[in-house]
């Protein structure tokens, strides 16, 4: 395997001079609305075919769905069963392209179907058989059948009684948050422009076109126009609030093209699963799928599939989802985690996408797969999808860009072997992504926090005085909430002790940005990540 070439060091992300690139009189080829997966995709892949990229977020970086994720880097199972081949092979061809590109953030995981009835073995292990036939090459390892033996040696907490055998086959496990990171941080070395907490508050409109966007920065009031040639909207589940801004400038009624659904998970203690295999059962005794996935050190417990109507930055669980995440959890381990056990509690909404027969492009029904529109004005939507395909969707958008005549067409293809920051070098020895928080997540970056203040200062759970440092001078972080939520994982971990360290870490980062990182704000927050629904 080929070396990669010397990392660059890390590029500052001063405050002052981000705001001061966005106030610059000039027109940028693309502006991108929405920091998650999908926005910072666009905004990579357009700037690394040469495009100069402005983009606004309104809160953090992968604040919403983009760090509440199952941590998964899948083709989908599921969607084999329901006969949807192509989506399959994308994304069998996405997850490998992915873990090639970011090793220090995103591994192959395996995965063990227990199986508790005879007909299971060899019903899915022909399904799952044929999700490795369609990877083909870009496999990440052979299914196999095991017997009961083997089945609890990979899974020793799972229940033995009528346990028959299971199934072992393999699919990928990521950190989300930091790789929405890593996607930012390379999209800026490529020149790109990325500014957190500046949200876009409108649209500018020139003979009924759209000509750019108005953004506002939250921590100094001050407002930006940002002409730009195409403007993406790429803000997740709050899509349609930006796509009724369009329609009420032209004249034009917009109906809504996102059906939110949310997902729960529930963290408990290692000892529930002491392994580094992921359980799966694809049909609960109501129909719906549990995982058990070892992660950073924890295990994830989910998820749900729950319509909603409203769209909160902080959903919370309903009663009746932990009641299910709880039940089936205790049908399928010999220790049944209880609430008293959970170390966070978190909601991730996904953006389901209704038909749509506005502007004459006619999409699906209600679908999980990614949807571009463009309107009359030329606002370009995106939503819908997953994080193992966020580089299609991307090169999917800028494909509607030049098919609308928006931008001149460039070749596709640049991200595909494009290591995002901190990809260490080939050969370079690899933690699990199962395994504890520390500085292996800094990939090749990590020499860089030993040379910080307070690199062998850990404040708890892995988090360094350095990792804050560097979260302050290279990863846009300036809340007590960005660093442990989204730089570290502690808040998705054990929100207890990220509670503890917040006065800590805001002292911190006031040295590094001269700001109040709001640690009393962030109490709050980690106490509803151990409340209960009721």
């Amino acid at each position: 395997m080929k070396s990669r070439e010397k990392p660059a060091a890390p590029l500052p992300t001063s405050r002052p001079e981000l705001l001061a690139r966005l106030a610059q009189a000039r027109t940028c080829d693309v502006a991108v609305v929405g920091g998650g997966a999908t926005g910072l995709g666009v905004a990579l892949d357009a700037a690394a075919r040469g495009f100069s990229v402005v983009l606004v977020e309104s809160h953090d970086f992968a604040k919403g769905t983009s760090s509440r994720a199952t941590k998964l880097v899948h083709g989908g199972v599921r969607y084999l069963a329901q006969g949807d081949i192509g989506l399959v092979r994308e994304a069998l061809h996405e997850r490998t392209t992915l873990l090639r590109n970011a090793p220090h953030l995103a591994q192959p995981l395996p995965f063990v179907l227990p199986s508790y009835k005879f007909w299971e073995t060899p019903f899915y292990g022909i399904g799952l058989k044929m999700y490795d036939a369609l990877a083909g090459s870009a496999g990440l390892g052979r299914t196999e059948l095991l017997d009961r033996r083997q089945t609890l040696k990979c899974l020793p907490t799972a229940r033995p009684d009528r346990l028959i055998g299971g199934i072992k086959y393999w699919d990928g496990q990521f950190d989300d948050a930091r790789l929405a990171l890593a996607l930012a941080r390379t999209a800026a070395l490529r020149g790109a422009v990325l500014v957190n907490y500046c949200a876009a508050t409108g649209l500018l409109h020139r003979d009924r076109r759209v000509a750019g966007l108005v953004c506002r920065d939250a921590e100094t009031g001050k407002t930006f126009d940002v002409s730009a040639r195409c403007v993406v909207n790429a803000a997740g589940v709050w899509v349609d609030e930006l796509r009724r801004q369009d329609g009420r400038a032209i004249g034009r009624e917009v109906r809504d093209m996102v059906a939110p659904s949310q997902g729960v998970h529930a963290v408990v203690d290692r000892g529930f699963l002491p392994s580094d295999h992921a359980l799966i059962v694809p049909k609960t005794s109501d129909g719906r799928v549990l995982f058990a996935v070892p992660w950073l050190g924890k295990v994830i417990l989910g998820t749900t599939d729950t319509p909603r109507h409203d769209l909160p930055r902080e959903p919370r669980p309903f009663k009746e989802e932990l009641a299910f995440i709880l039940s089936e959890s205790a049908r399928y381990l010999v220790k049944a985690p209880g609430e008293k056990d959970i170390r966070s509690l978190w909601v991730g909404l996904r953006p389901l996408v209704k038909p749509q027969g506005e502007e004459g492009e006619e999409t699906k029904a209600l679908s999980r797969e990614h949807t571009v529109l463009a309107s009359r004005s030329g606002l370009v939507t995106v939503t819908g999808g997953k994080w193992t395909t966020y580089r299609a969707m991307a090169e999917d958008v800028l494909e509607k860009c030049f098919q609308k005549g928006l931008l001149e067409k460039a070749p596709a293809g640049v991200t595909a072997h494009l290591p995002l920051v901190g990809a260490p070098a080939g050969g370079t020895e690899r933690v699990p992504i199962s395994s504890a928080p520390g500085p292996h997540l800094y990939g090749c970056e990590a020499a860089v926090l030993e040379t910080l203040p307070g690199a062998a200062a850990e404040l708890g759970g892995g988090l360094t005085e350095a990792m804050v440092r560097f979260a302050a001078r290279h990863e846009y972080a300036r809340t007590a909430e960005d660093v442990l939520a989204r730089r570290s994982r502690l808040l998705f971990l054990d929100a207890k002790l990220a509670g503890e360290l917040s006065d800590d870490v805001a002292a911190i980062l006031r040295e590094e940005t001269g700001l109040d990182a709001r640690p009393d704000e962030f109490r709050a927050l980690a106490a509803s990540y151990l409340e209960m629904p009721r």
